[in-house]
């Protein structure tokens, strides 16, 4: 009998002991993306530079060596300022012939105008001939012609030596010299370039593409590459109407809403097109889980740690991205990686938001 008994408690106790409950399933670790509703389509970013809206080439009025370079590229200049000098010998020699020519000719005046007067003196007391009061009066005209002509030349002469300084007429900042020191430059021959400072553009390439089918309302923000918190919005002013043959892209000149002062002649610029939309809610195509004909998603309960599943519609997929019409809001959490492995009320470990 005592036998008996205990056998019968050996079988009870492993009985208790097959019945023990299974171990708890893992803390399963998860990547989610929060939900932020979408106003805006993005068309892109590029890379750019802040330039000026008016430039300017300047040449010297006449021929000649250039002597010196009064400033470097970069240089800020104002109006009047002096860029560069041509060897001014040839001119200054001209100066010199044309008021030897003027000393001459101012002489040959002074004998006209005193010969014309004695002519009268002599022609009113009666003992002068008319033809020659005629001639002195022809001569004084003639003498007052030349001499007229040669005071033009000293002035043109004058003129040209004055050409021989290049000078600014406005401020600028200079951007490209032409020529070098010791260069023979013609009259009119492209010397150096200054571009205005006062009104700026941002200046971008975009796809043949994207530049033919721009949206009436797209707008552009343009931020500096160095200092990204530095930044504004722009429209297009101006589209190049043939693409560039090599890069198949199309320049496009931006009028700033306003101009930081961080944004210089030459900054570097990176600009981000975007028209406005529908609003719409685009996700990464993994968090999307098919389920006995149906589509839902794995929405993470932040303060349990847990995942549940939720239905939606999907309006349309775009590569990578589905956008979702319901049955998700902004500042949802969403599940992005491992979505058929999940089960309801599964305790979730969150890492991190995956990149969007």
């Amino acid at each position: 009998m005592k036998r008996a008994s205990g056998v019968l408690l050996m079988v009870v106790l492993l009985s208790g002991c097959s019945a023990e409950e299974p171990p708890p399933e893992p803390v399963r670790p998860v990547l989610f993306v929060q939900v932020q509703t979408q106003s805006a389509q993005d068309l892109g970013r590029f890379a750019g530079n802040i330039a000026a809206r008016y430039e300017s080439t300047l040449g010297f009025r006449v021929s000649g060596r250039i002597a010196q370079r009064k400033v470097d590229v970069g240089s800020e200049v104002s109006k009047g300022d002096l860029l560069a000098v041509l060897d001014p010998t040839d001119q200054q020699n001209q100066v010199r012939s044309t008021q030897g020519d003027l000393a001459r000719v101012e002489a040959q005046l002074i004998n006209a105008q005193a010969n014309s007067r004695r002519q009268h003196e002599l022609f009113d007391r009666g003992v002068g001939a008319q033809a020659a009061l005629d001639v002195a009066v022809t001569d004084l005209k003639t003498t007052q012609s030349s001499y007229d002509q040669a005071k033009a030349q000293v002035q043109q002469a004058k003129d040209q030596l004055s050409y021989s300084e290049l000078r600014t007429d406005h401020d600028a900042v200079v951007t490209e010299w032409k020529v070098e020191a010791g260069q023979v430059v013609t009259a009119g021959e492209q010397v150096v370039t200054l571009a205005r400072r006062d009104i700026k553009e941002a200046v971008i390439d975009l796809p043949a593409g994207l530049a033919e089918q721009l949206p009436p309302d797209v707008v552009f923000t343009v931020a500096s590459q160095l200092e990204p918190t530095i930044k504004t919005t722009a429209t297009v002013r101006e589209l190049e109407p043939q693409a560039e043959r090599s890069t198949r892209t199309r320049r496009a000149r931006l009028t700033l809403a306003d101009t930081p002062a961080a944004f210089r002649l030459g900054t570097a610029i990176s600009v981000t097109a975007s028209s406005a939309i529908e609003p719409r809610i685009e996700l990464p195509a993994s968090v999307v889980q098919e389920v006995d004909g149906k589509t839902q998603i794995w929405i993470v309960d932040m303060q349990n740690q847990t995942v549940s599943p939720r239905q939606v519609s999907v309006l349309s997929h775009e590569e990578d991205r589905v956008v979702l019409s319901g049955g998700v809001k902004s500042g949802d959490r969403v599940v992005t990686a491992g979505v058929n492995s999940l089960k309801p009320g599964q305790k979730v470990k969150v890492d991190k938001e995956s990149p969007k």
